[in-house]
């Protein structure tokens, strides 16, 4: 007699509930390059949904750049970076991240990862360590990345630190909190830009904050590297922010346009980082072809090119604030790329992420648990390589589509 398979069952009866709540998630494939226009299923989409901010995921340069460190390098690392997998192109590169950084943080060093969940994983696990189990406080910010979520909840059961959650619109239960803790080592955590609604993060308050209550502050700036500031260097260049407390994470398959991410500190933390950060420690070293194209792409991120890109940024998210007026939907006041049409409910998002696919569209609905029960949305971003006319069509796009979405009458 057969037995019972209850683990098969139990994942049948919870993607069935998933689907009746509007929330199971799919896969669409797609078979060209990352730009502005992409082949999906043999037909082309216009893509306002992808975090390629500068429009270099398919530029001819980098293009170059990653063929010719395949043919210096080959196209794998071998091991990790502590056995033999550490070649001259990450150590190269990382030199150029932490130049990046070094008038914002001092004695500034860097460390280069595949992805940013294991840069966020390996900052907050190791970090926690330079104190003794249960002497350390972490303060996360409500709606940081799920990365950094991970990283806490692995750290908080790891060092049996506390943790307590913040609004980063309002700084004063943080400050009152900081006030009461006793504990050696104080680790806040914001995203930089968050991801989901645009806005950023009051990061001169967090500084001066951290600073008075002998705290750490780490910022991951997935996106807002290669965005904000003149040169490209993220938000610490955007407010002219400098402090020996700053750990800063930054993503590079965002506006860098390649893959990876890197975190920047004191070289002594970046070295407790390399002793102690077990995701960096036990994982196989990116292609060095990789690091290889990267170092290109930072030379495009501050260049002529490079602020030429972020000035047509600029011009797109003030045509579309400007421009885009919704009856019902709500328009997020964001100065970034990311600009979220927020609906309220999944049925309303699913409703009108399928009529912008049938007008040629690909702008995905973004549902719990991703964002906050009833706040589903649209979460438009641009790219460099948009124009404006592109933008006036996709706004007249949505002004048609909000007449067909009933609002509050699909939940």
């Amino acid at each position: 007699m057969k037995n019972t398979f209850h683990a098969l069952s139990m994942a049948n009866e919870q993607i069935a509930e998933l689907d009746a709540q509007l929330l199971k998630r799919r896969l669409r494939v797609t078979e060209s390059p990352c730009d502005t226009e992409v082949i999906v299923d043999q037909r082309k989409l216009h893509t306002f949904c992808s975090n390629d901010y500068l429009g270099l995921a398919n530029h001819p340069e980098l293009i170059q750049a990653l063929a010719e460190g395949a043919n210096l390098y080959g196209v794998g690392s071998g091991a990790s970076h502590l056995i033999s997998g550490h070649n001259i192109a990450h150590d190269l590169l990382e030199k150029k991240l932490a130049s990046f950084q070094s008038k914002h943080i001092p004695n500034a060093g860097a460390l280069f990862f595949s992805t940013g969940y294991l840069a966020n994983l390996t900052a907050i696990t190791g970090l926690i360590k330079l104190a003794k189990p249960g002497e350390a406080s972490i303060y996360s910010a409500n709606l940081n990345h799920a990365s950094i979520i991970d990283g806490v909840r692995l750290a908080s059961i790891q060092s049996k630190a506390s943790v307590t959650l913040f609004d980063h619109q309002q700084l004063e239960a943080l400050t009152e909190a900081l006030k009461k803790d006793t504990k050696p080592l104080k680790l806040i955590i914001t995203d930089g830009v968050f991801s989901m609604d645009g806005d950023i993060t009051p990061v001169k308050a967090l500084v001066e904050i951290a600073e008075q209550y002998d705290a750490l502050l780490l910022v991951d700036d997935a996106h807002g590297f290669g965005v904000l500031g003149e040169l490209g260097h993220g938000i610490l260049e955007q407010f002219d922010i400098r402090s020996e407390r700053i750990i800063y994470i930054g993503t590079l398959g965002k506006a860098a346009g390649v893959s990876g991410a890197f975190i920047c500190a004191q070289a002594p933390f970046i070295d407790w980082l390399i002793q102690k950060g077990r995701p960096y420690i036990y994982s196989t070293a990116t292609p060095p072809a990789i690091a290889h194209a990267l170092l290109k792409s930072l030379a495009i991120i501050e260049s002529e090119e490079g602020k030429a890109r972020r000035r047509q940024l600029s011009q797109l998210i003030t045509h579309w604030q400007n421009e885009m007026h919704f009856s019902d939907w709500e328009k997020v006041a964001s100065c970034t790329p990311i600009q979220p049409v927020i609906l309220g409910s999944n049925a309303n998002a699913l409703a009108a992420a399928k009529l912008l696919n049938e007008m040629g569209y690909w702008i995905p609905a973004i549902r719990p648990p991703t964002v906050p029960a009833g706040s589903a949305r649209l979460r438009i971003t641009f790219s460099a390589n948009h124009s404006i006319e592109e933008l006036k069509n996709l706004i007249q796009a949505l002004q048609k589509i909000e007449q067909q979405v009933q609002v509050g009458k699909l939940a």
